[in-house]
């Protein structure tokens, strides 16, 4: 004999845990961390805000201090992150976290995604005019991707 129970609702169970952000300082990286910050709000989950630093084997062959570079960049990217959620702190509390992975940015967001166990991600729609010809990050990420992707504009 079957138990045929009403199906109970279950509440705060549903809707994503972690919402990861790609964020490189563009305009419309730092509008997808401003988006996936109010999904993260509403759904209370945590905003993993990823920066991916690039790897240039070239640069380096050449003694260009590349990791010093991307290091500055990422230190910039958290203070400026730091800076905006203390000036809203009272009114718009938002759990994140800021993590560096090394890479391209597809396979970086791919590999930060999987290990940061993300139920979604959101990216800024690219500025390059190139990637008309070779495809965006964003848009290799809709057509592959094991996880929702929310492409800001």
């Amino acid at each position: 004999m079957t138990d045929r129970r009403s199906p109970q609702f279950e509440r705060g169970t549903d809707g994503p845990k972690v919402i990861v952000a790609g964020v490189d300082g563009s305009d419309s990286s730092l509008r997808a961390v401003a988006y996936a910050s109010g999904l993260a709000r509403r759904q209370n989950a945590l905003l993993a805000i990823v920066y991916i630093q690039p790897v240039m084997p070239a640069g380096a062959a050449l003694g260009a201090p590349v990791s010093d570079a991307t290091s500055e960049i990422a230190e910039g990217l958290v203070a400026e992150i730091r800076s905006a959620t203390e000036r809203v702190r009272d009114i718009w509390d938002v759990r994140w976290e800021f993590h560096t992975f090394p890479g391209d940015p597809y396979n970086g967001l791919v590999t930060a995604a999987d290990e940061l166990k993300a139920d979604a991600v959101v990216v800024g729609l690219s500025e390059s005019a190139g990637h008309r010809f070779i495809g965006s990050v964003a848009v290799r990420l809709v057509k592959t991707a094991h996880w929702p992707v929310t492409v800001v504009p």
